[in-house]
């Protein structure tokens, strides 16, 4: 994480070739008309796989979602504009916007999905139990991660911003702030490594460490501090929220990537999911992904270019 973080389709049997049936194969073809006298039944035994092999063969969860009929998804509830309850108590955001597209794509029908509420330190559990088929919870792709979950493609850039007051503050954007050296201060949640963030974009900045995220915006709308560490996303967020309040500065850094997570050693599922994204992110789907962005962050996606695929150029 961050700051903040630490259309349906009919059901394709599997039909797995396998490398030893091939040599068997190919060793009976081999035997001639010698091989032919062995007799019908000898040679039915050489083609067929043992019942052995055939349990080897293990069955993709995508196929156990479609048989039960709805996608269970592990997702948060606290951090706009990601997974959290809106007014009504609905469950919103990017995340939840990103697991009914999966539950379209798989029956045709957004609402076929299932929310299980957990903690950012039981994604992972939730996954390797089977408690649920895929976690959607703004979660960091990290090579440790990537021993335990396999990450789906990436669908947003995560980094660290800073938010500061449209009007009335004394600095317009990032380059200021930095001219102005140690007559900034900057403000954030208390954090071991707080100081360290805002040092690596200002190295001069006075840092002020708050108790919670409120006291620090707070502490920016009271003009005690000059701007606001916050995740890239939360800028993007708060800016929505109030209109002409607030401004980025035009500076993000420590970037990293959010994915969705499914658990190991089945590549059939994560393979469907992967095209899912991607087919949001470029294809067929792109209309919904825009708008979910331009909705929780603000972001006007450029359409893609119509003609050979950029991503293969």
């Amino acid at each position: 994480m961050g700051v903040q973080d630490d259309i349906a389709s009919p059901q394709v049997p599997a039909s797995p070739r396998d490398p030893a049936l091939l040599v068997e194969r190919r060793s009976l073809f081999g035997l001639g008309l010698a091989g032919a006298a062995i007799g019908t039944a000898a040679a039915a035994s050489l083609i067929a796989p043992s019942a052995a092999q055939a349990q080897t063969v293990a069955k993709s969860k995508l196929y156990t979602i479609k048989e039960r009929g709805k996608l269970i998804v592990g997702t948060g509830s606290t951090n706009p504009p990601w997974h959290f309850q809106d007014a009504s108590g609905k469950l919103v955001g990017m995340d939840i916007d990103l697991a009914k597209l999966l539950a379209k794509g798989l029956f045709d029908d957004y609402e076929k999905v299932e929310f299980v509420l957990q903690g950012s330190d039981a994604r992972i559990p939730s996954l390797v139990t089977d408690k649920v088929d895929i976690v959607v919870q703004w979660m960091t792709v990290t090579p440790g991660r990537a021993q335990q979950v396999d990450f789906t493609i990436p669908y947003y850039r995560e980094g660290n911003g800073l938010l500061m007051l449209a009007r009335g503050g004394k600095y317009k954007n990032y380059e200021e702030l930095k001219a102005a050296g140690s007559a900034v201060t900057v403000g954030g949640m208390q954090n071991v490594f707080l100081e360290e963030w805002i040092h690596k974009a200002l190295p001069q900045a006075k840092v002020d460490a708050f108790d919670s995220p409120d006291s620090a915006m707070q502490a920016l709308n009271a003009r005690r501090i000059d701007a606001s560490l916050q995740d890239q996303s939360a800028v993007r967020w708060l800016m929505q929220q109030a209109p002409g309040r607030f401004v980025d500065s035009g500076f993000g850094w420590m970037p990293n990537s959010y994915a969705s997570a499914v658990k190991p050693g089945d590549p059939t599922w994560l393979n469907w999911v992967n095209t899912a994204y991607k087919e949001a992110m470029v294809g067929v789907d792109f209309d919904y992904f825009a708008a979910s962005y331009k909705k929780w962050f603000g972001i006007e996606l450029p359409i893609p270019k119509v003609g050979f695929p950029q991503e293969f150029a």
